[in-house]
């Protein structure tokens, strides 16, 4: 028996799952974590089995069975599925506004000055994953600066852990950081750096990556799902509405009590989760510009995939609408 279908017999008496297995990040508090803590997941449990490395492994282990659910930017999910994984996207849970942003940051005395200047000095690009939306957002830049093929390819795309990316940056390892959410905050606040650009200067706000579930949880767990879904998309309202300190506060309370020997601190810069749609619903933009950028690197088959096909909102019920 796979672990999936072992894991879909977790229900008593034979109904439907009540507890969900998920992977958390170390010294943050995602949103279904935030969610548990308030309340909304009601006698729906959340059971941590470790941290995750990244998004596409992640969402790998969702579609595996290894996990109920798991998170990555929608390219990667893209990919997941374009490789006929049986995986459904089911809310946004992070993206890019005026607090929360991938930045791409140079040191203040660094020559360059445009994404135009980059082929030039063979520039090293320090960033979290390849091929996924720190690269993406690279090669968007690089594209509207009229820099493609092998100019493009000039730009050096370096795999970096995120903690030690401001480091490498700092000490001439890499030319330009891609640093986002609580470490871009940290980095910048210790100060002589300066933003080349960031994703929503291209952009503009938008959601960037959504928790996905396998159809065949969906099916058997309609529910329990839709408990999970509205649970997540209340409490990332509720961090819209609620003072920035409060949440903050409430962030610290959950990492001292899950015992898990984290640092805390960086919590202190957490500004907002970045997703543009109320209740975290999705949008066929949060998946178009991601398909038409991996077709054009061909990783997927152009007009193999659309965005329809990739997402479901019937699970959130907030009762929100989308803008």
């Amino acid at each position: 028996m796979t672990a999936f279908a072992a894991g879909c017999g977790r229900g008593s008496g034979g109904g439907e799952v009540t507890t969900l297995r998920y992977q958390g990040s170390v010294g943050q508090v995602t949103l279904p974590e935030l969610a548990a803590d308030l309340g909304y997941l009601g006698d729906l449990r959340l059971d941590w089995v470790g941290n995750t490395i990244s998004g596409p492994q992640d969402i790998q282990s969702a579609a595996t069975g290894q996990v109920d659910f798991g998170g990555a930017f929608n390219g990667a999910v893209i990919k997941l599925a374009a490789n006929k994984a049986p995986i459904t996207s089911v809310i946004s849970y992070y993206g890019s506004d005026q607090d929360s942003y991938t930045g791409y940051f140079v040191p203040e005395s660094s020559p360059l000055r445009t994404v135009a200047d980059l082929p030039g000095a063979n520039a090293k690009v320090g960033m979290n994953t390849l091929g996924a939306h720190a690269e993406a957002i690279l090669d968007i830049a690089l594209e509207r600066a009229g820099i493609t093929g092998d100019t493009a390819a000039k730009v050096e795309r370096l795999a970096l852990p995120p903690v030690n990316t401001e480091q490498a940056l700092r000490q001439g390892q890499i030319q330009v950081a891609a640093l986002t959410g609580i470490l871009r905050d940290k980095a910048t606040a210790a100060g002589g750096l300066r933003r080349l650009f960031a994703d929503i200067d291209l952009l503009g706000p938008f959601s960037a990556g959504t928790y996905v579930m396998t159809k065949r949880f969906l099916q058997e767990n309609p529910t329990t799902a839709a408990t999970f879904v509205t649970a997540v998309g209340k409490a990332l309202d509720w961090t819209h509405t609620t003072p920035r300190e409060q949440v903050i506060a409430r962030m610290r309370t959950i990492v001292a009590g899950r015992g898990r020997s984290e640092d805390a601190s960086a919590l202190s810069y957490w500004k907002s989760f970045g997703v543009a749609q109320p209740g975290g619903l999705i949008r066929d933009r949060d998946f178009q510009v991601w398909i038409d950028w991996l077709g054009r690197r061909r990783d997927i088959e152009p007009g193999s995939v659309k965005p329809g096909d990739l997402y479901a909102n019937q699970y959130n019920k907030t009762g929100q609408a989308p803008r």
